[in-house]
């Protein structure tokens, strides 16, 4: 009975995998689309801003590591925030869900299968992402191993979280006729109150406190501190606090599931 369920989750990663990489131009574009980005955004726009200022530190992070806090971003970003609800919405819009309700696989375990096999691809793009900023980027070091397990550690719990939130938009579908309002919205809050934008040492100090009751600091500051080697968060309490915002969003998740049903009439078929 593990045997087939586990054959049933193997087969559907192969086959996310394979449509994942059924175009080779978008899989070039994910690996150097971000980092010409950055280049041409970000290290320009904090350059100019340490020079505008005319300081060496900004709270407390100089030039070269306010850099490195940004490319560490860029690479969880790559890790923890890659997967959209979009095709999520549509199932449910255009009643694609009816054949879930038969098939022995499930339309939870069908995207979560899915979502594994788009974070594969994207531990490679960071993965080759990393190896070229710390390359042809002196401002960017390789963290110590400890520091490099426990960010991807941190990174991969933070992707399921991130999967769980995209999924529950997804599944506003069973209301709304379009999401991706909220996806916008969600994406818009997340990198602003995050980390991912600027760090939240530049924050008000009332408002930082206040953050870290929220699971926004585990998106994408959190991690990125642990991958610069900032222990102070601690490894079991930061898991600790990232599964029990896991938890709250699956059994979110599974409780809006279950009401969505009761208004399905497969409109779309």
């Amino acid at each position: 009975m593990i045997s087939k369920e586990l054959a049933k989750w193997l087969q559907t990663i192969k086959i996310g995998w394979s449509n994942q990489l059924a175009y080779k131009l978008n899989f070039v574009l994910l690996v150097i689309g971000p980092t010409l980005v950055f280049f041409f955004i970000k290290y320009n726009l904090w350059t100019a801003i340490y020079q505008l200022q005319d300081v060496d530190t900004i709270q407390g992070y100089n030039l070269s590591q306010m850099l490195s806090y940004q490319v560490w971003v860029m690479i969880v970003g790559f890790l923890a925030q890659s997967y959209n609800s979009m095709n999520l919405a549509e199932d449910i819009r255009l009643g694609r869900i009816s054949s879930y309700l038969i098939y022995p696989f499930g339309f939870w375990s069908f995207h979560t299968a899915n979502f594994f096999a788009t974070q594969l691809i994207q531990f490679i793009v960071a993965a080759i992402t990393l190896a070229f900023s710390a390359v042809f980027f002196d401002f960017v070091s390789l963290p110590t191993l400890t520091s490099l397990l426990s960010g991807l550690l941190i990174a991969l719990l933070v992707g399921l979280l991130w999967f769980q939130i995209s999924f529950i938009i997804g599944l506003v579908a069973f209301w709304l006729e379009e999401t991706w309002v909220l996806r916008v919205i969600f994406t818009t809050i997340t990198q602003f109150f995050s980390g991912a934008i600027i760090p939240l040492e530049l924050y008000p100090d009332w408002l930082r406190d206040w953050l870290f009751y929220s699971p926004f600091p585990y998106l994408t500051f959190v991690p990125v501190r642990f991958f610069l080697g900032d222990q102070s968060f601690g490894l079991a309490p930061t898991i600790a606090i990232i599964g029990f915002w896991i938890a709250v969003t699956l059994a979110l998740g599974r409780f809006i599931w279950s009401r969505g049903l009761k208004l399905y009439t497969a409109a779309g078929m």
